[in-house]
């Protein structure tokens, strides 16, 4: 069974940085791309950042310069480096996983959610 697990949400003040961390564990051939969400209290979930498993990446325009994504394919895992944190970041953040390759599915799954925020 397949599950992707994140880490490394907290309370940062702004200016500061915060590195978040997702695991894809089960029996996994492939993932085609790895990505972060993050959704703030009474808005719609939004796309922060993505990568694709040949390295082609897309981030928000809000986050440009600021975030950057990583990936180990091998390790199926991914991580968000975020640092120059505005309050506006502050958000709860999911780790997506696009297309997960088994040995029987492909399909997309969603982490649990970290939280993020950013006060002084």
């Amino acid at each position: 069974q397949v599950q992707l697990v994140e880490s490394g949400g907290g309370l940062v003040q702004p200016g500061g940085s915060l590195r978040l961390s997702c695991a894809a564990s089960g029996i996994i051939f492939d993932i085609y791309n790895m990505g972060w969400y993050r959704q703030a209290p009474g808005k719609q979930r939004v796309l922060v950042a993505t990568m694709s498993n040949g390295g082609g990446t897309s981030y928000a325009d809000s986050v440009k310069g600021r975030f950057t994504i990583s990936r180990d394919n091998a390790r199926f895992t991914a991580h968000l480096q975020m640092n120059n944190l505005k309050p506006e970041d502050t958000a709860v953040y999911f780790c997506k996983a696009d297309k997960i390759r088994t040995s029987t599915t492909i399909k997309d799954y969603w982490g649990q959610g970290t939280q993020v925020t950013v006060s002084s």
